[in-house]
């Protein structure tokens, strides 16, 4: 989709009923995100918002900011509004309002559940990224040495990692914080590859769980608390967060999107190797909180049959994408 085409089809979805639309997309991509193993990229496929959203990130322009120092005058405000639809700002503030607010609303799911049924969880997370890597290991991308060679890689760099992030060796400080909302964006925007699956391997996904529910929590109660430490600390740690995100967009995506361009079954076989080597967190988890019974083991291979099917279903249903 070129300039123009974006332009044209920004002015014509501008109504409240098409944007209504775009955030109800948003919250399926936001809805997929929010779990590791289905990638909201994925979703984006699905309900036809993919290449419109690449084309409206990569054609962000942060020379827009130029026109608010005239949006006091209605030419100016006039000016700024055109350079926001020919960017198709409107659709992306849609789009990104329905991810956020299935992200806000699962991430207190998954942190109930990973503090009651921990075990089960983690089976489930097992089975959505076992399941996804296997489906996409089946679209044939191991064609020669340097897709084996990347595999290996992936593999192994994703299995010593989960090692490291399972055993809580990885702190969660600012920086680890960044780093992870830069690399976790480029998994949000990736068919097959989830941005929570991201935060998992890097072992920051509980912590960022927590941290967005107690923000969420904060927020909530300012008017009888006020601002809190807790609170300020929150809002530091998702402020990180978010920078790296923003930084992500304009690097490591596109990156990605350039190893793709250039070594697309290298990379598809690297990041589905990622999936496969990262079993081992979710294994580890599972093994230290599950209890050697039959009940225990037979809980935990439900939870992670019912991930595996959910991907199979949406898998089976979606056959005609291309990645």
């Amino acid at each position: 989709m070129d300039h123009r085409d974006r332009t044209e089809t920004a002015a014509h979805d501008g109504g409240v009923l098409a944007l209504l639309t775009i955030y109800l997309k948003g919250l399926a991509m936001g809805s997929a995100d929010a779990v590791p193993g289905v990638s909201g990229g994925t979703i984006a496929l699905i309900v036809g918002v993919y290449e419109r959203l690449i084309s409206a990130l990569t054609e962000l322009d942060p020379a827009v900011v130029r026109h608010l120092r005239t949006a006091h005058r209605r030419s100016g405000r006039r000016a700024l509004a055109r350079e926001l639809r020919a960017m198709d700002v409107p659709f992306l503030v849609a789009l990104g309002g329905g991810m956020a607010t299935a992200v806000v609303v699962l991430a207190r799911v998954v942190e109930f559940a990973l503090e009651v049924v921990p075990g089960p969880t983690f089976a489930f997370f097992f089975g959505l990224i076992g399941a996804s890597a296997l489906v996409l290991a089946r679209r044939d991308w191991l064609r020669g040495p340097r897709q084996a060679g990347a595999g290996v890689v992936g593999f192994l760099f994703a299995f010593a990692l989960a090692g490291v992030s399972g055993g809580g060796s990885i702190p969660s400080s600012l920086p680890v914080i960044f780093v992870a909302g830069s690399v976790a964006i480029s998994g949000m925007l990736l068919p097959g590859i989830s941005g929570a699956f991201i935060l998992l391997l890097l072992g920051q996904y509980e912590t960022m769980t927590e941290t967005l529910n107690g923000f969420v929590d904060g927020l909530l109660a300012l008017g009888r608390n006020g601002i809190t430490a807790t609170l300020v600390q929150d809002g530091i740690r998702i402020a990180a967060f978010l920078s790296g995100a923003a930084v992500g967009v304009f690097t490591v995506a596109y990156v990605v999107r350039w190893a793709l361009d250039h070594y697309r079954q290298a990379t598809l076989v690297f990041l589905v190797s990622l999936m496969l080597g990262s079993l081992r967190l979710p294994v580890l988890e599972v093994l230290a909180v599950t209890e050697s019974t039959a009940t225990g083991i037979g809980t935990v291979v439900g939870a992670a049959v019912f991930g595996a099917v959910l991907v199979v279903g949406l898998d089976r249903s979606t056959a005609d994408l291309s990645y």
